[in-house]
C-alpha cells in the first residue's frame, strides 16, 4: 500500500467532486461552503455517526437513505449544522432532491451532511441557486475544492488517498475530512467521506469501517466535546474490477488494513488542526494487559487538559501523564510505568518504574518544542498497545470559541 502524492476523494476511478461558495456562510466571505461528490455508478455504502443524542437532521435523512446499503452521491455544506431546527429534515431532504435533480439519480441515493453553527435555521436558497453551478463544475480534479468547501474553523484542508492491490487489480481509496473543534473520543465535529473503486459488499464495508474507526477517528480528542453532526461514510463502486469481497477472507484483510491506515492519517490531520493548536500529540501506549486497557490509557492522557497545557508550554511535566493514567480506570500497575517524550529533535526519558529519573530540562524543552510530539507510556505489564491523537491546549482555543456564533 502506498499513499498517493496529492491524493483526494476523487483519486479512485469513477468519482468526481466540486465545491463552491453559494452563500451558506456569511455574505462577507468568499469561502466555499457547498460540496458535491458523486460516483458514475451506484455504490455499496456504509456509515457511522455521532453518539450524541442530539443529532443533525442531515443524519436522520442519511440513515434512511442508506438503509439499503447503497448510495451514489454526497451533498454537504459548511457554515450551518442544520441541528435543533423544526424544519431541519425538510431542508435536508430538499438538499438531496436538488443533488438528485442535477445528477439525474434517485434522491434516496444521496448522502447529506452539514456542519457549522447549531440551532440556526439552514437557508435553502443557496442550494437552490447553486446546485446547477455545482453540477457543472464536477470534475475528477474537484476533490480539493470539495475539501475546502466543508471547512469551518479548519485552517487546512484534509484529504488523502492510498493505492493497493486486490486480486491482482490496482485499487484506490480516497478520503476527505473536516474537523477542528468540538472533537472528542467516539467521533467529534467531524465529517469524513471515503471513496473507493474496490468491489466490496455493504456488510463487508461496514465491518471494515467499524474496525478502521476504532483505531483512528475514535482515538481523536481535541477538546472533550462530542458533536451533533459527526458523519463518516464510505462508498465503493467496484470499477477497479476486483472480485467482490463478500466475506472476511485475505482480500478483506488487505482492504480493511488499507482503510485503517488511511483513516489514521486523516485522524492525525484532524488532531493537528485542532482549534488554536500548535502541536500534534500522539500518545503511544505499550505493554498493556489488553487492548481496551491500552486504549483507555492513551485516551486519558490525550484528553488531559493539564497534559495538553504542559505540551503547549514545552514543559516536561510527566507527573500529569502519570496522573491521567491513574484515573483512566484501566488495569495498570503504576509501579511498572515508564514515560518518555519523543519528537524529531530526539527522545527524553522522564519516568522509570513509576518514579521520576534525572533528565536534562534543556533537552526536554528542545524535544517538546517541535510541532509533533509522541508521549510514550510503557505499562510493562502485557503485550497490547494503542495510539490516541490530540493537540495542545492554547490561548487561541478560547478566543476561537468565545465568539464562534457571533
Amino acid at each position: 500500500m502506498v499513499f498517493l502524492e496529492n491524493g483526494t476523494v476523487t483519486s479512485p476511478l469513477g468519482f468526481k467532486a466540486a465545491g463552491i461558495c453559494a452563500g451558506v456562510k456569511p455574505s462577507n466571505t468568499t469561502k466555499k461552503d457547498i460540496a458535491l461528490i458523486v460516483s458514475e455508478k451506484p455504490c455499496s455504502c456504509a456509515a457511522v455517526f455521532t453518539r450524541n443524542l442530539v443529532k443533525s437532521s442531515a443524519i436522520t435523512v442519511t440513515q434512511r437513505n442508506i438503509a439499503d446499503g447503497t448510495a451514489q452521491a454526497v451533498i454537504v455544506n459548511s457554515g450551518n449544522a442544520n441541528t435543533c431546527n423544526a424544519d431541519g429534515e425538510q431542508k435536508a431532504e430538499r438538499m438531496c432532491e436538488l443533488a438528485a435533480e442535477v445528477l439525474g439519480i434517485d434522491k434516496k441515493d444521496v448522502i447529506v451532511a452539514s456542519t457549522g453553527v447549531i440551532g440556526q435555521p439552514l437557508p435553502i436558497e443557496p442550494f437552490e441557486k447553486g446546485a446547477a453551478a455545482l453540477g457543472k463544475l464536477l470534475s475528477e480534479n474537484g476533490g480539493t475544492d470539495a475539501a475546502e468547501a466543508i471547512m469551518t474553523t479548519d485552517t487546512v484542508k484534509k484529504e488523502a488517498a492510498v493505492r493497493f492491490t486486490l486480486g491482482g487489480k490496482e485499487v484506490t481509496m480516497g478520503a476527505v475530512a473536516k474537523g477542528s473543534g468540538m472533537i472528542h473520543i467516539n467521533m467529534g465535529t467531524m465529517l469524513s467521506f471515503i471513496t473507493t473503486d474496490a468491489a466490496v459488499s455493504a456488510p463487508m464495508l461496514k465491518l471494515a469501517l467499524n474496525e478502521a474507526v476504532e483505531q483512528s477517528y475514535n482515538m481523536v480528542s481535541v477538546d472533550g466535546d462530542t458533536s451533533t453532526n459527526d458523519t463518516l461514510t464510505v462508498m465503493a463502486n467496484g470499477l477497479a474490477g476486483n472480485e467482490e469481497i463478500t466475506e472476511q477472507n485475505e482480500e478483506f484483510r488487505i482492504f480493511a488494513d488499507a482503510m485503517t491506515e488511511l483513516c489514521k492519517s486523516m485522524a492525525k490531520k484532524l488532531a493537528a488542526d485542532g482549534e488554536g493548536a500548535t502541536k500534534l500529540l500522539v500518545c503511544r501506549v505499550l505493554g498493556a494487559k489488553t487492548v481496551l486497557d491500552a486504549k483507555g490509557v492513551a485516551k486519558a492522557v490525550i484528553c488531559s487538559s493539564l497534559v495538553k497545557s504542559a505540551m503547549f508550554g514545552s514543559d516536561a511535566n510527566w507527573g500529569r501523564v502519570l496522573c491521567a493514567v491513574g484515573y483512566s480506570g484501566c488495569d495498570v500497575d503504576v509501579k511498572l510505568i515508564d514515560v518518555a517524550f519523543k519528537s524529531k529533535a530526539g527522545v527524553v526519558e522522564v519516568c522509570k518504574n513509576g518514579a521520576g529519573i534525572d533528565f536534562s530540562e534543556e533537552i526536554a524543552k528542545k524535544v517538546l518544542s517541535e510541532n509533533e510530539i509522541e508521549i510514550t507510556v510503557n505499562l510493562n505489564d502485557g503485550e497490547c498497545g494503542a495510539e490516541a491523537y490530540g493537540c495542545d491546549l492554547t490561548y487561541d482555543y478560547v478566543k476561537i470559541n468565545g465568539d464562534y456564533r457571533t
